[in-house]
């Protein structure tokens, strides 16, 4: 059995990404070629992951700091939208193309069924 303190791998990332040039870090905490693929991503204020297909199943837990989930319009202008999540929140990632932007210094789960 494996143990992770989230927090204190949060903490790290946050280091790791303010010295990055591109402001994230991440590291993969559960999931090499097993089932279910659990990262760790770091974000700095202004960062983002841009739009980018769905891995399929999938979940988003925010650990710190203040994210944005969203949803690109279709393109007959409909279905898009975002979700501001805080620290604690948790939410389902639509099975769909969406992106990811901090507006905070922050670090979220990210499980993935493989």
């Amino acid at each position: 059995m494996t143990t992770n303190n989230l927090y204190t791998l949060a903490d790290r990332l946050l280091e790791q990404a303010r010295e990055a040039r591109a402001g994230r870090a991440s590291e993969t905490v559960r999931g090499h070629g097993d089932r279910l693929r659990e990262t760790v991503i770091a974000l700095l204020a202004g960062q983002a992951l841009n739009d980018h297909e769905s891995p399929g199943e999938a979940t988003l837990q925010v650990l710190r700091g203040e994210v944005r989930l969203t949803v690109p319009a279709g393109p007959d202008g409909t279905g898009g939208g975002e979700a501001a999540l805080v620290a604690g929140d948790r939410t389902d990632i639509p099975p769909m193309r969406h992106g990811l932007s901090a507006d905070t210094d922050a670090v979220v789960l990210l499980t993935v069924a493989l």
